[in-house]
């Protein structure tokens, strides 16, 4: 069997998955978004004016990385303070876990590898001391948006990841903290904050579109 030369593109997952939003799912029809996915980590892919933004270095849009409190906790990166480092899967569970042992009564054990998942089954079921990590989760996330915000000023964001799925326990807190520290309220107006629609197939559908929008970029070229 004889197969022709196929061009490949290598590109961020999160970038791909706020393309494949963009082209596919909750971001269609928008110019300007803001794609975030909270589970392990904190990932991100901004949409300007119709184009992925990747800037200079093709480093663009780290948003997990957007530095909230110099002397927070450490990110993943080995930095301190970044959004990524306060509201992702794995700084709830780090921190629920640290204040658990430090003596903070819940129905939650520190042992054995507490996860996001069990802290909001823990919230659900009434534990104040989970809801309140959720709550400390949603308070930092909405900073770091309202920064998102003052610096694109999209006409949607678009949430993914599992963290993302618990609804009001992180959102609450979220849009609270993103209306007290936004810079202007126009920046709210007319603001759509939606779920991700394509799910795990979002970076996915994202790559497949932006390998055709590069081979038709490159067949214009010849």
């Amino acid at each position: 069997m004889l197969f022709r030369s196929v061009p490949a593109q290598l590109d961020n997952d999160a970038n791909m998955a706020g393309f494949g939003e963009w082209t596919f799912g909750a971001g269609k029809g928008h110019r300007s978004l803001v794609y975030l996915t909270i589970s392990t980590g904190v990932g991100g892919g901004v949409i300007c004016n119709d184009m992925l933004l990747q800037g200079f270095h093709g480093l663009g849009a780290e948003l997990g990385h957007m530095l909230i409190d110099p002397n927070g906790p450490p990110c993943g990166c080995g930095k301190n303070g970044h959004v990524e480092s306060f509201s992702s899967g794995t700084a709830i569970a780090r921190y629920a876990t640290e204040q658990i042992q430090a003596g903070q009564k819940s129905s939650l054990q520190a042992g054995g590898g507490l996860t996001a998942a069990q802290i909001a089954d823990a919230a659900r079921a009434g534990d104040t001391f989970a809801i309140s990590t959720f709550a400390r989760a949603g308070y930092y996330l909405g900073i770091a948006v309202a920064n998102y915000l003052a610096v694109f000023d999209p006409s949607i964001i678009i949430f993914g990841g599992g963290v993302s799925q618990v609804g009001d326990l992180l959102f609450k807190s979220f849009e609270e903290s993103l209306r007290t520290h936004i810079f202007h309220p126009r920046y709210l107006d007319n603001l759509s904050v939606a779920q991700a629609a394509l799910g795990d197939d979002s970076g996915l559908l994202g790559a497949l579109a932006w390998a055709r929008l590069k081979q038709n970029e490159g067949a214009r070229a010849q």
